[in-house]
């Protein structure tokens, strides 16, 4: 039977319309991404080469990368098509995910394990090249294409430990059921992946590094309120969880091509000079639509201070610096000599005042910084006080935000505040607004911890202040009398007794009272020896 071309072209496209139905149907359900980084994770868990989370997260991440990646050179070269335009691809053929990984039946054992470590390899071409991870690290920027150098970064600080090609095929078989050109999907993947992240988190807390919550980290973008046209920078990025919600804050300003490109080239810039770390981070802004993240992984404060130049200053700095750790000899040289100190908090307390602007950027706005600092930056005396000296004098110091206990929990039972200040001059008063604990909480911790919802009386207050139980002014004058000491209790706070049952409270009278016997006993018995004597 004979169809004609009207029936050839209805069945075409209803095989078309189908497809396209069976694509939406395939977009992962939250509940079945899950699953699917949770079966990768178990099948690494049987590999020897691996030992606990921190192993075994970034090995998954810089997978999910390669995929993520080629997902989206698939996306921007069929759209580069459509417009007629010419498409410069990142990675080349063979070393795409499409060439080596996406065929479940492909490459495998000694073979893949061969093709992603060696330096020279017999590629699936036949030919003899370079081994996936040589040919990535070796990747510039020479085509045009700035994604080539960010590849390249990534993968200098990634090596792959697995040892059995054929557990490393299972995972990649993994990811690859991960859609990353489904716009629904990707966001389901973006929410995982920052599960993921508190994960790591987690197992790293031993080895100090502590993360910013969500809350606390939206809280300080959102009162500093980046505008599109400024540059915001984190030169302490971590994961980077306050350049992802600049990046989220800044477009929703975008409303032109310009726009986008502005915010895309021209707005967030990072530093982290650990590999995992500087690997997490670029995904999670690439996952957050960012094309070529601009992180420095190497150390900010490897500059020497003096020579910190107008053009190498930014508009806002948001961060919260790692505390408690102590910077080499070589580090410290790069400040004053009448300001160096081995703790890390503290040589980031001044890269910041020396990074802001002083110029206003094109939206009129000052430069402006908020800062994570703990609770021994505000009273401690000698370098920190010299510090704090010029803070206050060169910088208006306009906010110290108090947080309450456990917010850093379980990394740290360290208490901690915020600091904003602007170039807008010198201080004239500092306000303070502490943060409260909800009704009923002795402190945070791990499952209970701070959320955005509860700054809501804070932002109220922000742009109408006024002294209350939870906020009070202290004129700058009275900071700088007192030895530059700005750790200053709540004037109105009331005094904090804690109610113990009754049976301990009669526990501790009678420990007193027998204490309290026994010194009596004491000088009973010194008088009665003076009297014989």
């Amino acid at each position: 039977m004979v169809r004609s071309p009207k029936v050839k072209k209805a069945k075409a496209k209803k095989a078309k319309a189908e497809k396209a139905n069976d694509a939406e149907k395939a977009v992962t359900t939250a509940q079945a991404l899950g699953s699917v980084l949770k079966t990768a994770r178990a099948i690494m868990r049987k590999d020897k080469g691996l030992n606990g989370d921190l192993d075994r997260l970034p090995l998954l991440t810089w997978i999910m990368f390669l995929k993520f990646l080629d997902d989206l050179e698939v996306q921007r070269e069929d759209e580069a098509q459509l417009g007629g335009k010419k498409f410069r691809a990142a990675v080349d053929s063979p070393y795409r995910w499409r060439d080596w990984a996406a065929d479940p039946q492909g490459i495998t054992g000694d073979e893949l394990l061969t093709f992603i470590n060696q330096d020279e390899t017999r590629l699936p071409t036949g030919k003899k090249g370079p081994g996936l991870f040589a040919y990535l690290r070796g990747l510039s920027s020479s085509n045009g294409d700035n994604r080539r150098d960010v590849i390249a970064t990534v993968f200098r600080g990634v090596d792959n430990r697995m040892k059995s090609g054929y557990l490393l095929r299972d995972v990649i078989n993994k990811v690859a059921d991960i859609h990353f050109t489904s716009s629904e999907e990707l966001h389901t993947l973006g929410a995982l992946y920052e599960s993921m992240l508190r994960e790591m988190r987690d197992a790293a807390g031993d080895s100090g590094e502590f993360y910013t919550p969500r809350s606390v980290v939206r809280f300080m973008v959102e009162v500093t309120d980046p505008r599109l046209g400024e540059t915001v920078l984190d030169p302490a990025s971590g994961t980077g969880g306050f350049l992802v919600e600049a990046f989220n804050h800044l477009s929703k300003q975008v409303k032109t091509v310009g726009d986008r490109r502005r915010l895309q080239n021209e707005s967030i810039f990072g530093c982290e000079p650990k590999s995992l770390p500087y690997l997490l981070c670029q995904m999670n802004l690439l996952l957050h639509g960012l094309d070529a993240p601009q992180i420095d992984p190497h150390n900010a404060l490897r500059f020497k201070l003096s020579e910190i130049g107008e053009k190498d200053r930014v508009d806002v700095i948001l961060t919260n610096p790692p505390f408690g750790g102590e910077e080499e000899k070589g580090v410290q040289g790069n400040f004053p000599e009448d300001r160096q100190t081995s703790e890390t908090a503290l040589l980031f307390l001044q890269l910041i005042m020396r990074k802001l602007r002083r110029q206003p950027a094109v939206t009129g706005l000052k430069g402006r910084a908020a800062v994570v600092v703990p609770n021994g930056t505000l009273f401690a005396d000698g370098v920190c006080a010299r510090i704090k000296e010029e803070l206050i004098k060169e910088f208006n110091l306009h906010t110290i935000v108090r947080l309450p206990s456990g917010v850093f929990a379980p990394y740290t039972g360290i208490e901690t505040n915020i600091l904003f200040f602007d170039r807008s001059g010198p201080t004239k008063d500092i306000w303070y607004y502490e943060q409260p604990l909800p009704e009923g909480r002795k402190t945070y911790t791990k499952t209970l911890p701070l959320q955005f919802d509860e700054f809501s009386e804070c932002l109220a207050w922000w742009t109408k202040r006024k002294e209350s139980s939870r906020a009070w002014i202290v004129p700058a004058k009275a900071i700088l009398e007192d030895g530059c000491n700005l750790d200053r209790t709540n004037p109105r706070a009331q005094a904090k007794f804690e109610h113990l049952p009754p049976s301990r409270l009669a526990e501790d009278i009678l420990e007193r009272e027998l204490r309290i016997a026994e010194l009596l006993r004491g000088i009973k018995s010194s008088l009665e020896a003076a009297a014989r004597d």
